[in-house]
């Protein structure tokens, strides 16, 4: 068996492994990249124009044979460990004919970001994994084992074959709602694999523990609890973890939590999987805004039946003004239209909820600013989707595999002063053979 990364040996996101034996050759995920070369921010609107053998010479896209057509041998699948764009963002470029494996919650969080953003990634021959659940692609076996990261449904992976094994560790952490996922894991990881993929997005900041979701639960009752101010939180929509956290904190304060319809409709869809608050009559304190943008695009793409099936549960602007200081609601920069037509909110709190980095971003710091001159305080309340230290070296004592192979991380070289296992630093494109 062999293996070969082709982006993420010295970069954050972009992920992309090639596994092959003799006979079979799979992917493991197939990202967008969230960077430059130079490290600014990655923009694929730049390329769109391009075709598949332009975005190959520019390094946009991975030199994969039988990946985009059918001049060779189709690929025999592609494994998306989650729907985070830096792990299946290009996926749209993939031969139809290719099969994708992923979580049954991971296509549905993809199909909804069709949906209500200008994504256009359809899948059309899919199989569905579950954890725990070995299963074939020619010769290659492939287990998947539940991840806690910030993205709903995300997965590791041990793949064997010819008698040899990796672990691909995804991206993962155990301060999240899913903490018992990693703790279980650690009882049940495979042993003396060898080479693990270890992720390294938090190498080389503070190694000091971060924050579970539930002190992060904690900080936001703090700030809900102070009076006459709505509370407005500029998170994921699609970070599950942290809104269970934001909602469990206005059940303890009292609050009505106000959610778009984009996040309403990830809610209910995602309820089928795990028992999560959605707009119903079982969660009360939970209602729908309806923005213009987001409302807007709806209509016009035919998908306006969504509106309607949040109308129970509707709140106004109006009634959102009325009430403030009950309200916690979640925010984007693309409502900023929305909120100048909500009077008697100033002077409130703008929670950040998100990492630091995108704080750069054009849309964010307009929005920001446009709090600012509304007498705003803001406030950072955040905990990262990724591993600290301690939680890096505890999946190595697991699984004490034989050698590490750094990914998904800009601090390659740090890692030998992180773990006694042998590291092997190696080059985007070059191939390593388990002997």
């Amino acid at each position: 068996m062999k293996f070969k990364i082709h982006r993420g040996t010295k970069e954050i996101g972009g992920s992309c492994v090639e596994v092959w034996t003799s006979t079979t050759r799979i992917l493991l995920d197939f990202g967008m990249p969230l960077v430059n070369k130079d490290r600014s921010e990655f923009d694929f609107s730049k390329f769109k124009s391009l075709t598949t053998s332009e975005l190959i010479e520019r390094g946009v896209l991975p030199d994969i044979k039988g990946l985009y057509d059918e001049t060779d041998k189709l690929i025999d699948g592609v494994i998306i460990s989650h729907a985070h764009q830096d792990h299946y963002g290009l996926l749209h470029y993939i031969h139809k004919g290719v099969k994708h494996y992923l979580g049954e919650a991971t296509h549905k969080i993809i199909e909804l970001n069709n949906l209500f953003t200008p994504q256009e990634i359809y899948i059309e021959n899919v199989l569905y994994f579950e954890k725990e659940k070995a299963f074939l692609i020619g010769d290659i076996s492939i287990t998947p084992y539940c991840a806690d990261h910030s993205a709903f449904d995300a997965y590791s992976f041990l793949v064997e074959a010819e008698g040899k094994s990796l672990f691909y560790s995804g991206d993962f952490r155990s301060h999240g709602r899913k903490a018992k996922a990693f703790k279980w894991f650690l009882h049940n990881a495979p042993q003396h694999v060898n080479y693990l993929l270890l992720e390294g997005t938090t190498i080389g900041r503070e190694s000091k523990p971060f924050k579970t979701e539930e002190e992060i639960e904690n900080d936001f009752v703090e700030i809900f609890q102070e009076q006459n101010k709505i509370n407005l939180i500029y998170t994921s929509g699609q970070n599950i973890d942290r809104i269970v956290s934001i909602f469990r904190a206005c059940k303890r304060t009292n609050k009505i939590l106000v959610v778009d319809v984009y996040v309403a409709k990830i809610l209910k869809e995602l309820s089928t999987f795990a028992k999560i608050p959605y707009p119903s009559k079982e969660f009360e304190n939970l209602k729908v805004m309806f923005p213009y943008y987001t409302s807007r695009r709806l209509k016009n793409e035919g998908n306006k039946t969504i509106l309607y099936e949040f109308k129970q549960y509707k709140i106004t602007k109006e009634e959102i003004g009325n009430q403030a200081d009950k309200i916690v609601m979640l925010v984007r920069p693309s409502m900023q239209k929305d909120l100048e037509n909500i009077k008697g909110i100033d002077g409130g709190n703008l929670i950040y909820s998100m990492w630091e980095g995108y704080l750069q971003k054009s849309g964010t710091m307009k929005l920001l600013d446009y709090l600012t001159i509304r007498n705003f305080n803001i406030h950072k309340i955040h905990t990262s989707g990724h591993a600290d230290t301690q939680t890096l070296k505890q999946m190595v004592e697991a699984i004490k595999p034989k050698n590490i192979v750094p990914i998904h991380t800009f601090s390659k070289s740090e890692y030998s002063g992180i773990f006694s296992t042998p590291i092997v630093e190696i080059n985007d494109g070059e191939t390593i053979s388990i002997d």
